[in-house]
Formats: structure tokens, C-alpha cells, sequence
């Protein structure tokens, strides 16, 4: 009598996972595209308040940046 048995080395949900990977990748590139577009956005709008308008938001102009990117680096 012959007993066959099937030990395949990928798993479907693991195929599945692994095969949907790169469009996570892709989709999380798009996400963070478009926050750091904002941010830039924030960055120009700030650049053209006036050094008194930055000094009652408690900034100077050489701080923007660091204001702006404050949750992503720590500058």
C-alpha cells in the first residue's frame, strides 16, 4: 500500500502575504509622499510670515524646518 504525502514549502496565507509585500511598500511610498508634501507646503507658508508674526508663534525663521519636521527628527 502506498501513502503519499504533501509538504508544500509555501503555505497559501504566507504566499498571499509575501505576494501583497511590494504593494504595501508601494501604497506606504505614497502615504509619506504626500505627508513630506504637506509639511513642504507648511514650510513655505511659514517662510512668508513676517519675522514679527513668526516671533508671536514663538519661531525664529532658522527654526521652521526643525518646527515643521519636529515628530520625524529629532534636530
Amino acid at each position: 500500500m502506498a501513502h503519499i504525502t504533501l509538504n508544500p514549502t509555501i503555505r497559501p496565507a504566507s504566499f498571499a502575504v509575501s505576494l501583497m509585500a511590494p504593494l504595501r511598500a508601494i501604497g506606504r511610498f505614497f502615504i509619506t509622499s504626500m505627508e513630506n508634501n504637506s509639511r513642504c507646503h507648511l514650510v513655505e507658508q511659514l517662510n512668508a510670515k513676517s519675522d514679527a508674526e513668526l516671533a508671536e508663534m514663538g519661531l525664529k525663521r532658522e527654526d521652521i524646518v526643525r518646527y515643521v519636521f519636529r515628530d520625524y527628527f529629532y534636530l
